[in-house]
């Protein structure tokens, strides 16, 4: 990757700049528009980027519309390669380095070149406030994911810039002015790192009409209860020709004087043959080290690369004397100070969304409990904990900051957030940590088969019977807490490229989304492919002895709604939720006991009503915890039927007897679908997880494990 340092800038050109060019050039930023122009001349690549910059804002649409590509698909495909995992702490200590010498210059912004042109049309902003180093480079290994759906410019602190707190809440603010009027009705990200996160505040409370999403992530507010205050006088009277000691010392005060190979505390002692190293300024640096590092590798294997890059790490240490020297250091912590204070006396002002990312091991701040402090202050605040990380969570492993922002539903490109335009598909490495990661074990353990049904009637295996383009709309039985739905979304990714959007009950968004027919229908016009459980949540939490039950309402709706818009519906079934899990403790039980019985009570009371309508068990959409027992995994069994074609079906639009017809059909083969694969799986000789691990210990974990005969 290359290295990163910054173009001339239209309003903060020295006259000594000029000297520096061909430096600057081999580097990857260029410089933003947002800042005023000045009078100055620029190099012609910087000139081009800036006047990139400038012409798409002006192809801005003022009233904020968003002029989506295909009716409002976002132009990300399934699977699409977002870069995330392709940077490293080592090319952030040289992009720092590239960008830490004085230039004479004020803050400025700049647009990282890594991060492209976006991929979304009507992108919103996202700015970047940097912690106390000041060098703006702390999302880097963000770059290039964040850059497909946000244009990203980050803020810019020379090393030996004294400009006060005040002043650079005012660079940031006019800024955010300026963007908000050429586009009034398009939301602008602030992400605010621990220094940033006071800035990100204090212009939020100072701009409450401004649509703004705060990330916070660490915020500084807390630098009053920080470790570092019995040390603070000493940095200041320590001598200059010892400051480059200070980068060790912070080291170890924020290590704990631990080594980080096994945690123990570090007295000389040798940890198999690897490096002791502390703390890199208060991030872990075991999670920083495996930044890139594969995780198919062998333990030796990731052993050795986890040593070599600990040990590569080493030496950056001493760089930081460099980035921030003494006196910026001290100017820094008296920034830090002040803004603190600034941003705490006005958080009841704050009418910003906020997202919250703190860290359960930042030895530098408390960051945890201040988040509980934060929460409680502010009106519209969400929290996410991150136990086992440092201070410096942007720059270690496995935190993917678009993965987090999609995963709390708060990527929007208008004021509302929508459901269908506004919705962003798995990237590949999503999809690789989800599935090859985090579920695998879960995944081996099902050991899912899946078949289809061609149009003459033949069932395959795998999903060659369901067709390649949309709209499509699979309709089946919802499997005990939805363990179903895993593989299957998986499958179709890896089979079909394709995303199955489910309607889900608002509990699980919050309450943001309805599963209206407004909904649905804009996803039909979109060629989407859709899942639909007629059964709900009463099919997903049911009681004993209900597996395999349909709680289908006598709503026909979905296939008026199928036929109008000339959806091919295919139902489906899925079977083995008897062969994973046993449920001990059912809804009908909890009822009894008195403390769950007040406990469902108040969780369905906050919760929103669905079905009230319907009359019965098919409309008892109350939510409950099931009590389960794992048993000795087997088998799931899916089965997708017959496509049944509903285009040119006029009929069934206006008359509701033929819609009923279609309905019941519907209903009926998911019924044969399931007595079918209960039937069919006593015949698989590999049922049993013991029977599976055993061929794939002979024919590889990859394997496809064979299954009954169709």
């Amino acid at each position: 990757m290359p290295l990163a340092a910054l173009h001339s800038l239209p309003a903060v050109v020295a006259a000594g700049a000029r000297s520096r060019a061909p430096r600057h050039a081999r580097f990857g930023l260029r410089a933003s528009s947002l800042e005023s122009a000045a009078p100055v001349a620029l190099n012609g690549e910087a000139a081009a980027a800036v006047a990139e910059t400038t012409t798409k804002k002006k192809r801005r649409d003022d009233d904020g519309e968003l002029a989506t590509k295909q009716d409002g698909q976002t132009g990300l495909e399934p699977l699409y390669d977002d870069g995330f995992g392709g940077v490293t702490v080592k090319d952030y200590f040289a992009a720092a380095r590239a960008v830490s010498g004085d230039d004479g210059g004020p803050p400025r912004w700049f647009c990282p070149v890594e991060c492209g042109r976006p991929a979304v049309e009507g992108a919103p902003l996202l700015l970047f406030l940097p912690g106390a180093d000041g060098v703006g480079m702390g999302l880097i290994l963000h770059h290039k994911s964040l850059g497909k759906v946000f244009e990203v410019r980050c803020l810019h602190i020379p090393v030996n810039d004294r400009t006060p707190f005040e002043g650079l809440l005012q660079t940031v603010e006019q800024s955010i002015k300026r963007e908000h009027d050429l586009s009034p009705n398009r939301p602008i990200y602030v992400v605010g790192d621990s220094f940033g996160g006071c800035l990100a505040l204090s212009v939020a409370a100072r701009n409450p009409q401004i649509d703004l999403v705060l990330i916070l992530v660490n915020p500084a507010t807390s630098f009053a209860k920080t470790p570092l205050q019995p040390v603070l006088p000493l940095l200041e009277a320590m001598p200059s020709e010892f400051h480059v000691t200070v980068p060790y010392l912070l080291s170890f005060i924020m290590g704990n004087g631990r080594c980080w190979s096994c945690g123990k505390r570090d007295n000389g002692h040798s940890c198999d043959g690897r490096k002791v190293i502390r703390s890199l300024t208060s991030g872990d640096p075991l999670k920083m080290a495996s930044v890139s590092i594969e995780n198919n590798l062998s333990p030796p294997e990731t052993l050795q690369k986890l040593s070599d890059s600990l040990t590569s790490m080493l030496p950056l240490l001493s760089e930081l004397a460099d980035i921030i020297p003494r006196d910026t250091l001290l100017w820094k912590l008296k920034l830090l100070k002040t803004g603190a204070a600034y941003a705490n006396s006005r958080l009841h002002a704050v009418q910003a969304e906020v997202l919250l990312l703190a860290s359960g091991n930042d030895n530098l701040l408390p960051s945890g409990e201040e988040a509980d402090r934060l929460f409680k202050a502010l009106k519209k605040c969400r929290v996410r904990y991150f136990k086992d990380n440092g201070h410096t969570l942007l720059l270690e492993d496995g935190i993917n900051l678009l993965s987090v922002l999609k995963g709390v539903n708060m990527y929007r490109r208008a004021r509302q957030w929508d459901f269908v335009t506004d919705y962003l598909p798995p990237t590949l490495s999503e999809s690789k940590k989800t599935f090859d990661e985090d579920n695998r074990l879960f995944h081996l353990a099902l050991g899912s088969v899946m078949m289809s049904t061609l149009k003459n009637g033949k069932i395959v295996r795998g999903l060659a019977g369901v067709p390649d383009q949309g709209p499509v709309l699979f309709v089946g039985y919802h499997v005990l807490m939805g363990l179903e739905l895993g593989p299957l979304y998986e499958e179709f990714l890896r089979e079909k490229k394709t995303i199955v959007r489910g309607m889900a009950h608002p509990f699980l968004f919050g309450g943001k989304f309805e599963s209206s027919r407004q909904e649905v229908s804009r996803l039909f016009e979109r060629n989407q492919f859709v899942l639909l459980y007629p059964g709900g949540v009463r099919e997903a939490l049911h009681r004993k002895g209900e597996e395999y039950k349909l709680f289908w309402p006598d709503q026909p709706e979905f296939v008026r709604m199928a036929a109008r818009f000339g959806v091919t519906i295919i139902p489906f079934g899925c079977v083995g939720e008897d062969d994973v899990l046993e449920l001990v403790l059912d809804y009908n039980d909890q009822k009894n006991i008195p403390y769950l019985r007040e406990w469902i009570a108040s969780l369905n009371q906050e919760a929103e009503r669905v079905r009230d309508s319907v009359k019965g068990e098919d409309g008892n959409q109350d939510m409950y915890l099931p009590g389960l027992v794992p048993k000795v995994p087997g088998r799931f069994y899916y089965l997708f039927g017959k496509p049944i074609e509903m285009k040119g079906m006029n009929n069934v639009v206006r008359d509701r007897k033929s819609a009923n017809e279609v309905y019941l059909r519907v209903k009926s083969e998911v019924q044969d679908i399931m007595s079918y694969l209960k039937r069919k799986r006593e015949e698989d000789p590999y049922r049993s997880i013991a029977q599976r691990a055993l061929y794939q210990a002979t024919w590889g974990v990859d394997a496809q494990v064979p299954t009954f005969e169709p």
